[in-house]
């Protein structure tokens, strides 16, 4: 057994396999992959192996069509080209705006009429067929040999796979930096510790006082068998139809298709069993029952397919449907490639390739910040909220979403102190990072949650569009107030407080005790990262000030910018301790002159 390696990358799956491909592509050779069972033993192992380069994400797509390029230069690849179906005017449009995106990185895809969709897959039905996006160098894969043609690829440049071996525990060196990852076969120093350990990346971070909100959603796939006089060829373009909430692809002339329902199952909340492998779980007919209705609605000779198997696995969701990336700011050489929310094998070969170079070059030429490790806090350290949150995303995965839509799912979390005066007033709450935030009123009726309101509307105007008019005219022409407690309120403190600011902002914070300056965060190219406003409170303490959705990242953007030799630097998230209430508007100073005639 090696008893060192400069990077031990934990977990043999896709993500792990494409991680230690593209380190020793980038001349970093001294790589170490451990699996505790057999490669692909994972999530990996029950992937139906679809492939897209279409998604919302500029940065996912990328991600995507450098994967499949990466899979069909190791031959693993099989380009039948796919269709993402629109099945209602509503998600045609989203297609629309989506292939507008695509085209502007440079992907070749078509929208493309429901006659044309129906020459290239003639089985669809025409009922609520508006159109469809077709990506002709899309296709799919077969899992366990794209990965072992990745993994093969990796060791022929130098990096070093070991089976059968379980990580028991990870050593930090006094500095909080990675010392030793110690094994069921014994310890190995390394410098680098890459968790790409899928559904037990929460329990590989736990070994170093890390969190990972990441929660294994249980996804089912079945395989029918062939329908004589309706068999598929193999050739025809995999499809994906999110109204229906199912995706699929022609397999032994019958189908393997699979889906997203609204009311998914969250598993092993408190840490997935170690002895967990490849196998299926028991699988639940009653809930896939509406996945098989979509799937027929679409192609009605399902109807009559005889079920092969159905396929119950556990999948790893983050709470926004994004991937884990990156390192992890207060533990020097421990990064994540981990939570793939669904993103595995479209999304690996990308990964893979970005994490060697932010490892190696110190940044990445694409945009990791919808994907850093550190964007969310401790208001996610709680599996139970981070579950909720993770079974909504999962639920919105193919099920259309609106601009205005709220999350409905694990409120109310966090509440101001005026939480209460608020719904005296008939507020609409909407929620940012987990906080009740005044949306608009609707005075006389009772408070409600905001949720899923624009169904109801589509896609124009929102009826309470007067309601937010009045209120912005008020505060225009006279005076209003508002509760702003669920803005970020990081404190820095301690005689590294100043260096590490100047060091992290475009301003100088410098300033006398009391002075409030706006400012940007930067990164080493000078690309904007925080948009902020730093008060000086003492001589080595400051506040900094930022949006509800962002404290977390900033937070861990300072965080990672501790540069080790540093003065010490206390960075402390503050924003539940203290409670905000804004004051707006011509007429502000005449309402503060009656209670403070000074």
């Amino acid at each position: 057994m090696v008893d060192r390696a400069r990077v031990v990358v934990i977990g043999g799956g896709i993500t792990g396999c494409s991680v230690a491909l593209h380190l020793v592509k980038a001349g970093l050779t001294d790589v170490l992959v451990l699996e505790k069972g057999e490669l692909t033993s994972g999530s990996t192992s029950h992937a139906v192996g679809l492939v897209t380069m279409f998604n919302p994400s500029p940065t996912m797509m990328r991600f995507r069509r450098y994967s499949i390029e990466l899979y069909r230069e190791l031959g693993a690849f099989e380009a039948v080209g796919s269709m993402r179906l629109a099945s209602s005017r509503e998600q045609f449009a989203e297609l629309q705006r989506g292939v507008s995106r695509a085209k502007g990185i440079g992907l070749d895809v078509d929208l493309i009429s429901a006659e044309e969709a129906r020459e290239r897959m003639p089985m669809a039905s025409p009922e609520s067929l508006y159109g469809a996006v077709y990506v002709p160098g899309d296709g799919f894969l077969d899992p366990h040999t794209a990965t072992h043609a990745v993994a093969r690829a990796a060791v022929a440049q130098g990096a070093t796979i070991r089976t059968g071996v379980r990580v028991t525990g990870i050593e930090l060196s006094p500095n909080r930096a990675i010392s030793r990852v110690l094994t069921d076969v014994g310890p190995i120093e390394a410098e680098v510790v890459v968790n790409a350990a899928g559904i037990w990346a929460p329990r590989i971070a736990e070994m170093v006082g890390a969190f990972v909100p990441s929660t294994p959603i249980d996804h089912q796939h079945v395989a029918l068998k062939p329908v004589p006089g309706a068999e598929l060829p193999r050739d025809m373009p995999c499809f994906r139809d999110p109204d229906n909430l199912v995706y699929g692809k022609a397999e032994h002339g019958g189908v393997l298709f699979g889906g997203y329902e609204p009311d998914p199952a969250a598993r092993w909340v408190d840490g997935v069993p170690w002895e967990h492998s490849a196998r299926s779980l028991p699988p639940d007919y009653a809930r896939f029952e509406r996945l098989m209705r979509g799937a027929i609605r679409r192609f009605p000779f399902m109807e009559g397919a005889e079920v092969v198997k159905l396929v119950c696995h556990p999948d790893a969701m983050t709470p926004d449907a994004n991937p884990l990336l990156g390192p992890v700011p207060g533990i020097r050489g421990f990064w994540m490639a981990a939570g793939l929310s669904l993103n595995g094998f479209g999304g690996a070969g990308g990964i893979g390739r970005s994490i060697a170079e932010w490892m190696i070059e110190g940044d990445t030429e694409l945009d990791m910040t919808p994907y850093r490790a550190w964007r969310f806090g401790r208001n996610h350290r709680d599996p139970a909220y981070a579950a909720e949150c993770a079974r909504e995303a999962y639920k919105y995965y193919y099920l259309l979403r609106y601009p205005f839509d709220q999350d409905e799912w694990g409120r109310p979390r966090r509440v101001s102190a005026l939480h209460s005066r608020l719904q005296d007033l008939g507020c609409v709450f909407g929620v940012k990072n987990g906080w009740e935030r005044s949306d608009y009123f609707e005075p006389g009726k009772p408070w409600r949650m905001a949720g899923a309101d624009q169904r109801k509307f589509g896609w124009s105007k929102p009826p309470w569009f007067e309601r937010v008019d009045a209120e912005h005219a008020t505060f225009r022409e006279r005076v209003g107030i508002i509760d702003m407690s669920s803005f970020g309120k990081i404190e820095v403190s301690g005689p590294g407080a100043l260096p590490l600011l100047e060091h992290v902002a475009d301003n100088r914070i410098d300033r006398p005790v009391g002075r409030v300056v706006y400012t940007q965060f930067l990164n080493r190219r000078g690309g904007i990262v925080a948009d902020v406003t730093v008060t000086r409170l003492a001589k080595d303490r400051f506040r900094v000030v930022t949006g509800a959705g962002y404290v977390d990242g900033d937070l861990g953007w300072l965080r990672s910018n501790v540069r080790e030799g540093d003065e010490p630097v206390d960075l402390r998230d503050v924003t539940e301790d203290l409670s905000v209430i804004g004051l707006w508007g011509p007429r502000a100073r005449d309402v503060l002159e009656s209670p403070s005639p000074s």
